[in-house]
């Protein structure tokens, strides 16, 4: 899926590659696979958690074999921080009707585990038939919940990460590969 031109200028040297785009690609391709074999015959909502999460949601969905629907919902808890603040606000409810359908949930990064915990006592509200969790990056030496992530991407140090979806300050989501600065 290489897009065909070179982001090397706007790399910053300080950043180093953590997971190249092919290693991202390849690593989609394998959980398209298994969502669509959990989700075979059935009609799942992904719901994708914006800002973050909409690049590993639109090349996820391409991966999968099945029909699906799709809304978003934009919550905070880093601001423009690069930690969590703890603190989590809806900037964006959700749209879609979820009661007795199964749903996923689709982030880009889960450390702490707070803001998943936090959609998964809204979102349960709601009655899905099944509520699962995406995310492509976790990091478990920083998880402080017991919630268990379905479908994960990659497990990683506790790094500040970026590209693919992840900002540093609201710019550098447009990379396609992800970078750990040092």
């Amino acid at each position: 899926m290489n897009c065909g031109f070179d982001q090397t200028e706007i790399v910053p040297d300080n950043y180093k590659i953590l997971i190249s785009e092919e290693d991202i690609q390849k690593r989609l391709e394998e959980l398209g696979a298994q969502i669509t074999k959990d989700f075979a015959g059935e009609r799942p909502i992904l719901i994708g958690i914006l800002n973050g999460g909409f690049i590993f949601l639109a090349d996820l969905i391409r991966f999968i074999n099945t029909d699906m629907e799709m809304d978003f919902l934009r919550i905070s808890s880093y601001g423009n921080a690069r930690e969590s603040s703890g603190h989590i606000k809806i900037l964006k409810p959700l749209s879609a009707d979820i009661k007795g359908r199964p749903v996923i949930v689709v982030e880009d990064i889960v450390d702490s585990g707070l803001s998943l915990k936090f959609l998964e006592n809204m979102l349960s509200a709601f009655d899905p038939s099944e509520l699962k969790f995406a995310s492509l990056l976790h990091k478990p030496s920083k998880n402080v919940t017991d919630l268990k992530i379905d479908y994960v991407g990659f497990e990683i140090e506790d790094k500040f990460v970026v590209g693919y979806g992840l900002d540093d300050g609201q710019i550098k989501r447009n990379l396609r590969s992800i970078y750990f600065i040092d």
